[in-house]
């Protein structure tokens, strides 16, 4: 039997976020941002600085290393009309690095802004990329669903792919609640130090506190980690519109695992720090990946659904045997990285299998972020640390200041 938690209801994730209290800009240095330490019983007021000091030697941090893409292009009609084009995520080919160093042509899931003055019109542009001329053309072809649509680009320089086309065109889309245009200094700032893969339409924010020289304190005091890949969507700013959590839809999103971070995570499995809610997403998604594998199907399902984990599905792995299950699949097939999906929603009443603490910024009112803090300390414990927060001038959102959180649900 399937348990959904009918239960659950979003006003009770609601809380007074005054507009002031949301960071729009960054810091000028990251780690000079305040971190709030929950060691799972009491809360105190520290700086980022001290994280290596509040950490133990045997923790081991695991990050998300995606870069964020510059995913919104504009184009002007014949006509004078300007069409926005939000690059979502990778239709044909499907695969993120595939489609982004396409060639000549690729097709992408978008959004559209003024889709009513965009009909059968072929957009075109024309731009010098690196020394090469090219000209683009964006072709509309099928209306998708939750309001996205699908669309053709392709361009007569082969020598261009299709990465060049959006680093160069393209705009580095920023939280729409900063309520404010995408500057040339996001480009550097709205992008961990450590980013790599490129694929995201949004930051894994926990990870923009991190400096060399917080991460050099980190290896001198014996701190581990490594880094897997989750491409941040869009749907990560979707609100939840429905009162009742059980009617939400929650969004999909892609992610990588190198067998080497795998075999670290394994000998770590006891102490495990995820930087980000998208690192969470990816560990605890990796225990059902493992789950899928154990039942000796001749296909393994690489994706985790909605409420998979509220199922009573007979997975009773411990989180170690779970991600030695993966490795051992990954090394009899001869694989380097695992490659899945997760709609994995957490919320209060979810069981956490590898996560034993939590990096994280402060989340927006109603979100399902501030649900999945929710899940990791408890509701009474997120109350009073957002009470505590709001009361010492901590700052909101993606520009914001971080916490570090223990595990303390009392599920």
């Amino acid at each position: 039997m399937t348990y959904i938690p009918h239960n659950i209801d979003i006003n009770d994730y609601d809380y007074p976020l005054p507009s002031e209290r949301i960071a729009r800009y960054p810091l000028p240095e990251r780690d000079a941002s305040m971190l709030l330490f929950f060691d799972g019983k009491d809360i105190e007021k520290k700086g980022f600085a001290d994280l290596p000091e509040l950490l133990d030697s045997k923790d081991f941090l695991v990050f998300n290393n995606t870069k964020v893409i510059h995913a919104r292009l504009r184009f002007v009609k014949s006509t004078g009309a300007e069409i926005e084009i939000f690059c979502l995520e990778p239709l044909l080919p499907s695969d993120y690095q595939l489609s982004l160093s396409s060639v000549n042509s690729c097709v992408w899931k978008v959004m559209v802004g003024n889709l009513r003055r965009w009909k059968s019109e072929t957009l075109h542009q024309t731009a010098d990329i690196d020394g090469k001329r090219c000209n683009i053309e964006v072709r509309y072809r099928n209306p998708l669903n939750n309001m996205a649509h699908e669309v053709e680009f392709a361009w007569d320089n082969s020598d261009i792919t299709f990465a060049q086309i959006l680093a160069h065109l393209g705009e580095l889309p920023i939280p729409p609640y900063l309520n404010r245009k995408t500057e040339s200094a996001d480009s550097l700032t709205y992008q961990t130090t450590y980013s790599k893969v490129l694929g995201s339409v949004a930051a894994p924010t926990a990870g923009l506190h991190f400096t060399d020289r917080i991460l050099q304190r980190l290896t001198s005091k014996g701190i581990d980690s490594t880094e897997i890949t989750l491409h941040i969507g869009a749907g990560t700013f979707q609100p939840v519109k429905t009162d009742n959590i059980a009617e939400h839809q929650m969004h999909t999103e892609v992610f990588a695992v190198g067998l080497s971070s795998l075999e670290l995570i394994a000998d770590n499995i006891d102490s495990i720090v995820a930087v980000g809610t998208t690192s969470v997403r990816t560990l605890e998604s990796l225990y059902y990946i493992g789950c899928h594998i154990a039942k000796n199907e001749p296909s393994p399902v690489f994706e985790v659904s909605q409420w998979e984990a509220y199922e009573n599905n007979g997975c009773e792995m411990s989180p170690r045997k779970s991600i030695e299950t993966i490795i051992e699949y990954m090394r009899d097939n001869k694989l380097d990285f695992i490659v899945a999906k997760t709609q994995i929603m957490i919320v209060p009443g979810f069981k956490f299998r590898i996560v034993n603490k939590l990096i994280t910024n402060f989340h927006q009112p109603r979100s399902t972020l501030l649900l999945l803090v929710s899940a990791f300390v408890g509701d009474d414990n997120r109350r009073k640390i957002y009470d505590f927060a709001l009361g010492h001038n901590f700052r909101f959102l993606s520009y914001g200041d971080s916490s570090l959180l223990t595990n303390n649900s009392t599920q």
